[in-house]
């Protein structure tokens, strides 16, 4: 069973880097150039909603799973 939530957990811990890594960033309207792009791509914002709360729940499942495992293996 421990074997099972360590592959889990890492799973999780794949799926969650690769939320990250795909939002965009906050600062991509700022500075010289470039803030046009965002103001024709009205669909990004609703993608980067939808990212955000995958990433949220993924962080919230990877914390409580891997605490769960530290327990597990405490005794």
């Amino acid at each position: 069973m421990l074997t099972v939530l360590m592959v889990l957990d890492a799973i999780i811990g794949l799926m969650l880097i690769g939320s990250v890594v795909m939002q965009t960033p906050k600062s991509a309207g700022m500075g010289m150039g470039g803030g046009s792009d965002t103001v024709f791509s009205s669909s990004a914002r609703g993608m980067d909603a939808l990212l955000a709360r995958v990433t949220v729940v993924l962080a919230v499942l990877f914390g409580v799973l891997t605490l769960f495992i530290a327990k597990l293996t405490s005794f």
